[in-house]
């Protein structure tokens, strides 16, 4: 099977094959290095292809369907002059990687480190990232999660507006400057997921439908007619969005896909098209000998994303666990607006730590209905959970950071919750230090109607949440500058010491053999509402940790339960080192099955049991 797109095949020759089936004709108009026309053969299925002299990397051409319209190719590898320019014809083949030895990372040893391309660094390039690579390694990060990168209009954006899913952001680099990116992580042991969207493309710069039906009305989303993968030609639409993932993993060596709003993807098909992918994806891995994973982003609480493909399930390997932060976020905030409406309660948090969904069938407030389903078969390193996130930061009416929100001791607790926890943990882009710039949303649409929607648009999607703040306008350069990480607040007073706090819960989670074998069965949790505290013990290795957190505001005092034994202080966020305001929880404590302790607000005390004898 051809591959899509321009595929250069040496010597000045170049292979151009598009779907086009709404098309009688189809030419490919080469304009650089010299403008030539040239027609190309059509299959029974609408597939145009040929075979082309003179085409090498870096020419410029269009697709011209039926002598008259004059589209970039659906499958372009890199958009030099963005979404409405030319495409053009590159070789990434002649890369010299050196990961020749890398084979991807194990599940258990994964630690997200979520960041966007354009704010991340003020040049906002994928080669800025890299010298911060060694920094986030000592850190105790094993896994950058970048967000979109596919072709956006204009410079600025999440990069869930793309339009070119092949394309690497020209701003950014392009694919040249991924592949350096990925490159230089491997050389670390840092592995690379990519977030990629297959439930949308863009607004601007969306000139699939003239090729073919790539979408369908039969289903509507947020952002209009839903992706083809049930309908007619659906198998040529299938077969696009699992030939991109195969890209990404084959020749950017991508260890990972993050799939965005998967509860958008509407398929009443047979095999679901989520299934499929898996499989391609899985199979690629195989054959090439490194493991990739898929991971889903879904709001449906559905599990059957992540149960394996003979119990009925899709077979992904993980899934985003949103229940975990709005339990953590409502404790913390005390918000209670949109859907933190279902949270606030320590019991949320104590099932969140069960299950990973809060909600696997219950009455939600929010959605006026049961939600979710129950979790099967999951394992604790199937849930990628968070404080922050783009979503959760991004998403509220002015972008602010937990930083923001709560204080000092609050954030403290918080990141030991996420990162003790015994499941995957995902840090936002700057919350290691407790960054206070916000995270907006950003835009630079070219069409003023389509700016003029998007800000409408942002407005209605708070309705909900009664947020009165007056939005940032996204198409306001300075709205994406003000975005920006302020890194060197890293060096300063208590952001210096939140970060050397999350170094420490990093390196316990690494070493400490209680959390080297994140099993249910390998776990307990209690909550106190009355008193406050939530205690979580975790055991393996022939060790055993009691996790006590405290979400009151003010000192207290109380029983809690605790294995038998003899116990030893290992971390207490309210300590000078910290610092905490100082705590009275004893460096030993003794436990026959309950322990009072007099416990600081706001903290997390970390405890190992001591061996007998």
């Amino acid at each position: 099977m051809k591959p899509l797109g321009a595929t250069y095949l040496g010597d000045g020759r170049c292979l151009f094959n598009v779907w086009a089936p709404r098309a009688k004709s189809l030419a490919v108009s080469l304009l650089e290095p010299r403008e030539k026309t040239v027609w190309l053969a059509r299959d029974e299925r609408g597939y145009f292809s040929g075979t082309v002299e003179g085409a090498g990397p870096q020419s410029l051409y269009y697709y011209v369907l039926d002598g008259g319209k004059v589209r970039p190719d659906p499958a372009s590898r890199y958009q030099p002059e963005g979404v409405h320019g030319p495409s053009q014809v590159v070789d990434l083949q002649s890369f010299r990687w050196s990961d020749h030895g890398w084979r991807g990372l194990p599940r258990e040893k994964l630690v997200f480190y979520e960041l966007h391309v354009g704010t991340f660094t003020p040049e906002g390039t994928f080669e800025a990232v890299i010298p911060f690579l060694d920094e986030l390694k000592e850190l105790g990060v094993t896994a950058l999660q970048l967000m979109p990168v596919a072709q956006f209009p204009g410079s600025r954006n999440w990069g869930y507006d793309g339009v070119y899913p092949f394309a690497a952001q020209n701003t950014y680099g392009g694919p040249w400057g991924l592949q350096r990116l990925v490159d230089a992580c491997h050389r670390r042991g840092l592995a690379v997921f990519l977030d990629v969207v297959y439930n949308h493309l863009g607004p601007e710069g969306n000139y699939l439908p003239d090729f073919a039906p790539y979408f369908t009305e039969n289903y509507r989303t947020p952002w209009g007619a839903a992706v083809n993968f049930d309908g007619p030609g659906s198998d040529e639409v299938r077969r696009y969005f699992i030939e991109n993932a195969l890209y990404w993993v084959r020749d950017l060596h991508i260890d990972g896909l993050r799939l965005d709003a998967v509860h958008a993807i509407t398929d009443k098909s047979a095999i679901p098209f989520l299934a499929e992918l898996t499989g391609e994806v899985h199979r690629e891995a195989v054959r090439l000998g490194r493991q990739v994973y898929l991971i889903a982003e879904s709001d449906l609480n559905d599990a059957r994303l992540i149960w394996p493909r003979e119990l009925g399930g899709y077979g992904l390997d993980a899934q985003w666990c949103d229940d975990f932060h709005h339990a953590l976020h409502a404790l913390l905030t005390g918000e209670r607006r949109g859907y933190y409406q279902d949270f606030g309660e320590l019991y949320h948090l104590a099932r969140a730590f069960r299950n990973g969904f809060v909600y696997t069938g219950q009455y939600s407030a929010y959605r006026q209905r049961r939600h979710g389903g129950p979790i099967g078969p999951c394992r604790p390193l199937q849930f990628v959970v968070f404080a922050q996130n783009h979503d959760q930061v991004g998403n509220r009416a002015c972008g602010e950071r937990l930083s923001s929100l709560v204080d000092f001791e609050a954030l403290k607790l918080a990141a030991a919750l996420v990162i003790l926890s015994p499941f995957l943990p995902l840090i936002f882009m700057g919350e290691e230090y407790g960054e206070t710039a916000p995270f907006l949303y950003f835009t630079s649409h070219t069409d003023p109607r389509l700016g003029e929607a998007v800000r409408l648009g942002r407005r209605r999607e708070f309705s909900s949440f009664n947020w009165a703040e007056e939005v940032p306008d996204p198409q306001d350069e300075e709205t994406f500058l003000r975005s920006r990480l302020r890194r060197e607040l890293r060096q300063q007073g208590r952001h210096r010491a939140l970060y050397e706090l999350y170094r420490e819960l990093l390196r316990l989670r690494r070493e400490h053999p209680a959390f080297s074998d994140p099993r249910w069965e390998n776990m307990e949790v209690t909550a106190l509402g009355a008193r406050g505290a939530l205690v979580l013990e975790r055991w393996g290795g022939g060790a055993r940790a009691g996790i006590i957190s405290s979400f009151r505001r003010e000192p207290s005092c109380a029983v809690l339960p605790l294995s038998p034994g003899r116990w030893r202080k290992i971390l207490d966020t309210a300590e000078e080192r910290w610092l905490g305001g100082g705590s009275s929880v004893p460096a030993e404590v003794f436990s026959a099955g309950e322990v009072e302790l007099a416990l600081p607000p706001l903290a997390c005390i970390l405890l190992e049991r001591m061996e007998e004898g």
